[in-house]
């Protein structure tokens, strides 16, 4: 009898454990997509709505990332990118299979390199730095672990 316990509880165990991976990564993108809905506002209705502590020549350092060479590609916002890319990680959660689970990878780990790459910008070219592009960097960070964990573990969608 306590052979068939066994599987049972570590089965029990296991999907606990995937509703937390996918809980942790539903969370962590939300959170990312405010971020990035928020900075998408401000870029299209003015940065007088930016909350911002850090100062940088007579404005916000905020302000002078979002409004530098690199806050647009190909004429897009980033913030705007950062959005799409945020909505389909979210996306990405109710598609059941291995299928989501690349396609949240994928984006997470793009996003994950995109993001590396701008911060790189930030401390060595535009040399200030926007609280809200960290908090999406740190986001992106941990949700290309969580995201891996679940595409190599194969873990189905709890959502």
């Amino acid at each position: 009898m306590s052979a068939t316990a066994r599987p049972a509880n570590a089965s029990l165990r296991s999907r606990r454990g995937r509703t937390g991976l996918t809980r942790a990564t539903l969370v962590f993108t939300l959170i990312g997509l405010l971020d990035a809905a928020y900075l998408t506002y401000v870029h299209y209705h003015g940065f007088s709505a930016l909350l911002c502590g850090g100062g940088h020549h007579g404005h916000s350092s905020c302000q002078t990332v979002q409004s530098s060479t690199w806050s647009k590609l190909d004429g897009v916002p980033v913030a705007l990118l950062g959005l799409v890319g945020y909505v389909t990680l979210l996306a990405s959660l109710r598609i059941p299979g291995e299928l989501g689970r690349a396609i949240g990878f994928g984006v997470a780990l793009v996003g994950f390199g995109f993001s590396l790459y701008l911060t790189y910008r930030e401390a060595f070219s535009i040399h200030a730095y926007c609280e809200y592009c960290l908090t999406s960097a740190g986001c992106l960070t941990i949700l290309v672990v969580l995201t891996g964990i679940r595409f190599v573990r194969g873990e189905s969608t709890a959502a």
